[in-house]
This record gives structure tokens, C-alpha cells and sequence, in this order.
């Protein structure tokens, strides 16, 4: 509806990697794309990795949808206060499939560096704490984020590394922070809180303790980061410009295309609504551009 594309759900009753790639290989003649939905990490790396050369683009919303829509609303918090998204002290809570792929656009990770600048400083914590070199016992995929970020090599819970940190990012678990972790990071921070249905914090606590701007992933609050407004335009540009897959020039694109569709940003509003008909063909449009090399 959003992007006047055919679409159905296709639902797997397995959680094999290689029974989600064999099957999504046998089905994918008759496909212009592939969206996948709702598959855990470490899982939907290798899943979308091995699915790179079916010659059409396959895209998995929970990492790259996310990670566009909060690079948007990230953009827009820094158009309002005033701050350079470069000079960030950033820490993401959550190493799964969103928070890897967020690490990842912040980083320009395998982007091209003359388009994508990137956030100098970045770090992934999980339940354990912050990823760091030091620490025994990661998984492959938690070890393959310390090449690319805490390139200061912070220890400590996340309460701890949110200190001076300007922004929090949270894809993990509801109620995690209080007023006071707010309050230890630098002045006016910016407050990323998308775990549902509870946000990592309260937005009125969170801007009580001094967040200049709060965004949640529900609906009954402002600045709402809803996959929604990214994945209907991406797949759009993808398809007209008959690309074979979705590169990080095209999730780029789309990130500055979302962004430039709030005029005039606001604390109260960052994003469009999810609602609006209008976001996916500016997006699509972008990404069209992106996929053919045009400006």
C-alpha cells in the first residue's frame, strides 16, 4: 500500500539457516525482492549474507530498516540542537541484528567514505556490559563489532560508558535506564529508547533528567522509529532502478531522503508520522538515484 508493490507473507516453520536459504532460493524466481522478517542473530547474518547472489535484492527489515530509521531520526536531533552526528559519543544497548546493523551505518561500515561520514565514536553493549577486547568469552559476530567500534576500549556496564556519552540508543530490554544514567551523560543528550512495548526509559523521565530529544518505537509517543518508513520506499527504488541488491549507498540514501522529509525539525518531532504516504516516494526516489549513480 505504501509503496504500490505486490506483496504476501510467506511464513517458514523452521529455524535452520540452512532450511530459511534453501527454501528462500527455491522460491525466489518468482520474486522482484526479498524481504526478511523476525529472524534472530546471529542467525539473520549468515541467512542474509548467503542470500546475496540470488540477482534480486534481499533485505532484512529488523537490521538495515531499523538502522536507516534511526540514522534519520539521529540526523534530525542533530539539525535541532545544533550538534555535528560526527563528533557524537554514541553508546547502542543491544549487539543483535538492529543493534549491529545501527553500529554498522554509524560507522560506514563498508560504505563509501566520500559519501558517508562517519560517528567517530561507538560502543555496543549487551547484557554483560560494553564489548570490549579485553572481555572473554564473545561470540564471532560481538567480536567483529571491536574493529569497528569502542575504539577507546571502555569497560563497564552501560550505566558506567554512558558517562559523558551524547547519545543513547536502545534496542534491548524495557526499563533499563533511570534518571540519574541521564543525567551522567553530556548536557541536552539525545535519547533513542526502541524496545517495545516498554522503552529503555520513560520519555517524560528521560526529559525531566535533561534529554533534549527522546524517541521511542511506540506509536502513543513522539519521535515514534518505525521500520515503516523506510522499507516500503527502499524496496520502491530498488525495483525501479532494477537493482540486484540494496547496497549502503541505497540505505544511505534513504536515511537522508527520510530526514529531509521533516522541513523543519523540532524536538516533538524528528521523523514523519508512519502514517504519511508521502515519506515513501521521496525514498524511493533516492534510492532509485542511489542504485543508478545519480546525485
Amino acid at each position: 500500500q505504501f509503496a504500490d508493490i505486490d506483496a504476501w507473507p510467506i511464513c517458514l516453520d523452521t529455524q535452520n539457516s540452512d532450511e530459511i536459504i534453501e527454501t528462500v532460493r527455491r522460491i525466489a524466481p518468482v520474486f522482484g525482492g526479498i524481504n526478511l522478517e523476525d529472524i534472530a542473530a546471529p542467525r539473520c547474518f549468515e541467512v542474509e549474507d548467503r542470500l546475496q547472489d540470488l540477482g534480486i535484492p534481499v533485505f532484512h527489515d529488523d537490521q538495515h530498516g531499523t538502522a536507516v530509521v534511526l540514522l534519520a531520526a539521529l540526523l534530525n536531533a542533530c539539525r535541532v540542537i545544533g550538534r555535528d552526528p560526527s563528533e557524537l559519543r554514541v553508546v547502542i544497548s543491544g549487539a543483535g541484528a538492529a543493534g549491529t546493523a545501527i553500529a554498522q551505518l554509524l560507522r560506514c561500515v563498508n560504505f563509501d567514505q566520500s559519501t558517508c561520514v562517519p560517528v567517530e565514536d561507538v560502543v555496543v553493549c549487551d547484557s554483560q556490559g560494553a564489548i570490549h577486547k579485553n572481555r572473554e568469552g564473545i561470540s564471532p559476530e560481538k567480536e567483529a563489532l571491536l574493529s569497528y567500534t569502542n575504539r577507546h576500549d571502555r569497560s563497564g556496564t552501560v550505566h558506567e560508558v554512558l558517562e559523558d556519552a551524547d547519545v543513547f540508543i536502545g534496542v534491548s530490554k524495557g526499563g533499563l535506564l533511570e534518571s540519574d544514567d541521564i543525567k551522567r551523560m553530556a548536557p541536552k543528550p539525545i535519547i533513542l529508547a526502541m524496545a517495545n512495548p516498554e522503552p529503555e526509559i520513560m520519555p517524560d523521565i528521560a526529559r525531566a533528567a535533561g534529554a533534549a530529544i527522546v524517541g521511542t518505537g511506540r506509536s502513543d509517543f513522539p519521535n515514534q522509529v518505525n521500520n515503516v518508513l523506510a522499507f516500503p520506499g527502499i524496496f520502491r527504488g530498488a525495483l525501479d532502478a532494477g537493482a540486484t541488491a540494496i547496497d549502503g549507498t541505497m540505505k544511505l540514501a534513504a536515511a537522508h531522503a527520510l530526514a529531509d522529509a521533516v522541513a523543519t525539525p523540532v524536538p516533538e518531532q524528528i521523523l514523519p508520522q508512519p502514517m504519511d504516504r508521502t515519506v515513501a516516494p521521496l525514498i524511493a526516489e533516492a534510492v532509485r538515484r542511489a542504485a543508478i549513480g545519480m546525485p
